[in-house]
């Protein structure tokens, strides 16, 4: 079975990124050009963006409020079938936006039989929006979506946790990672979509924290990386 192929799930998705690339077109331009100027480096913008978030990451993603900040539809399938792959039944999602990913994860889960997504999401009219879109994709029943701080949401989770989508604010990687990390299952499969923080980084690579990590050849350029929970 592929739930990810029929209606009213494929329908409903190459609605929902089409409606992400016109509503973050701008600001991609922004980032881009901010990325291409002469007199900076990538390198550099990125440490810009996690002092900022450092600073107030509540701020920061607050700013965001009305972009979608979405997967690619070729990132969204690699989730599908990683999680289809991983059979799992418990994952957990950092930053749900409006529940791009969530559906490509969610529809895994329900051809792998069933299971639960327990996401989590700070701005309340995302929550909104990802709760109504999860509903029409005819998934709800698979996922929580918390609101607030994923700190505090993301506290209270049954394991064993078989797979770990970090896609919301960059500087709190890590710390959703620890907080997760005792319940990840052995094999646990961790994604960081847009995995720039050195910290976050770092810890993967010390094989003393008990992971195996390596950058995905997805989405050139947005640093998506890989990990295995094999400590």
């Amino acid at each position: 079975m592929n739930t990810l192929t029929t209606s009213p799930v494929i329908t409903l998705l190459e609605t929902l990124h089409r409606n992400a690339e016109t509503s973050d077109r701008e600001l991609m331009e922004t980032m881009m050009a901010r990325f291409n100027a002469p007199e900076t480096s990538a390198e550099q913008v990125m440490a810009e963006l996690l002092a900022q978030e450092r600073a107030d990451y509540r701020s920061v993603y607050h700013d965001y409020a009305d972009n979608f900040l979405a997967v690619s539809p070729r990132y969204g399938q690699f989730l599908y079938m990683m999680t289809r792959a991983c059979k799992a039944r418990r994952v957990v999602e950092f930053g749900t936006s409006m529940g791009i990913s969530t559906i490509y994860l969610a529809t895994a889960l329900r051809d792998n039989g069933g299971g639960q997504l327990i996401g989590s999401e700070m701005e309340r009219t995302k929550v909104a929006q990802a709760r109504a879109n999860l509903d029409a994709a005819g998934l709800a029943d698979l996922v929580d979506i918390r609101e607030g701080d994923a700190l505090e949401t993301l506290r209270d989770i049954d394991g064993p946790v078989d797979l770990l989508l970090l896609d919301g604010a960059f500087s709190l990687y890590l710390p959703v990672l620890k907080l997760i990390e005792p319940r990840l299952a052995p094999g646990a499969a961790i994604f960081g979509e847009n995995a720039f923080d050195p910290d976050y980084i770092a810890y993967l690579n010390n094989p003393a924290n008990g992971y195996l990590s390596q950058t995905l050849p997805l989405d050139e350029g947005r640093g998506n990386g890989f990990a295995v929970r094999v400590g």
